[in-house]
């Protein structure tokens, strides 16, 4: 018996797709071609979005009107692409199924020969929808000024200046509870925990949980800095005392974190909306990408 979360969510249409690929790769148009007749061939219209059709000479249309417009999006490129998708679309909420143009990654994991194959378990119903939580943080500057913004894998606070130490004061719910002194701190997902999480010693949790993992990079510490999982009702504060910071979310956007400036880091009211191959499993993914169960 499997174990699966399988959520019962089902698409109220399959008749547009909206795309977004890979960015600055000009080269994936023959493979954009390739899914899009495919595509067309199953009976669902394909509206690319104008950002990826200016870089390939097609024709788009602007961002917004293609996730209004389309049952479900599609991200045609790596992880890095669904990542973008899933944040830049978040207000719409529509699902985002990852089409994988190199080796299967954690996120977008149907690959290119899969399309067709993928498309009819589509038709036929066999597929499941994932509901992922996602991060709302913002950062409220010492001039009143508040950026917000969503996350999908992680928040990364880090010195803006390569080997350079930072000092974090982190608290939950208002309480302070520890400083972290390294070269910085991860605030992951699920989602995100088998990203720079992993990397940095953090524990991999099933994506389908709702909760923070707390990571500390590299601490210099005499005390024995571990990773912290708590529950994604919680907020989490970090300001950086007088030392300069940056905030990177999901590896994409980048925010300086001043003197004076504290990040927010909250559990969205809703989760991004994932859709899967029915026969996907999770584990058996982290068995591949991680080589679990490898001979030595």
């Amino acid at each position: 018996m499997k174990i699966e979360n399988i959520k019962v969510e089902k698409l109220n249409k399959i008749e547009k797709a909206g795309f977004a690929l890979r960015p600055d790769s000009p080269d994936i148009k023959d493979t954009y071609s390739f899914v899009k007749k495919q595509f067309n061939d199953s009976g669902i219209e394909v509206i690319l979005s104008n950002d990826s059709a200016v870089m390939i000479g097609a024709e788009g249309v602007d961002f917004d009107s293609m996730c209004q417009e389309c049952d479900f999006l599609v991200s045609l490129g790596g992880d890095g692409t669904l990542l973008s998708l899933v944040r830049n679309s978040y207000k719409y909420h529509k699902p985002v199924v990852g089409i994988n143009a190199g080796n299967l990654g954690f996120l977008a994991d149907v690959t290119i020969l899969e399309v067709g194959q993928f498309l009819e378990l589509l038709r036929q119903g066999e597929y499941h929808i994932d509901h992922r939580m996602m991060i709302a943080g913002y950062i409220l500057r010492r001039s009143g000024e508040r950026v917000n913004f969503f996350a999908l894998n992680d928040i990364v606070v880090t010195s803006p200046i390569p080997s350079k130490m930072v000092h974090l004061n982190a608290s939950i719910h208002g309480e302070k509870f520890n400083t972290y002194r390294g070269d910085g701190i991860i605030v992951s997902t699920p989602t995100g925990s088998t990203a720079y999480n992993l990397a940095a010693g953090g524990p991999v949790v099933y994506p389908l949980t709702k909760a923070f993992i707390i990571t500390p990079v590299m601490a210099h510490s005499l005390t024995n800095q571990r990773p912290l999982v708590v529950p994604s009702d919680f907020y989490i504060e970090l300001d950086a005392q007088k030392d300069e910071a940056m905030v990177s979310v999901d590896g994409q956007e980048r925010y300086d974190l001043e003197e004076g400036d504290i990040l927010h880091i909250g559990g969205a009211e809703q989760g991004a909306k994932l859709l899967h191959r029915k026969e996907r499993s999770y584990f058996s993914v982290l068995r591949e990408k991680l080589h679990w169960g490898d001979k030595l």
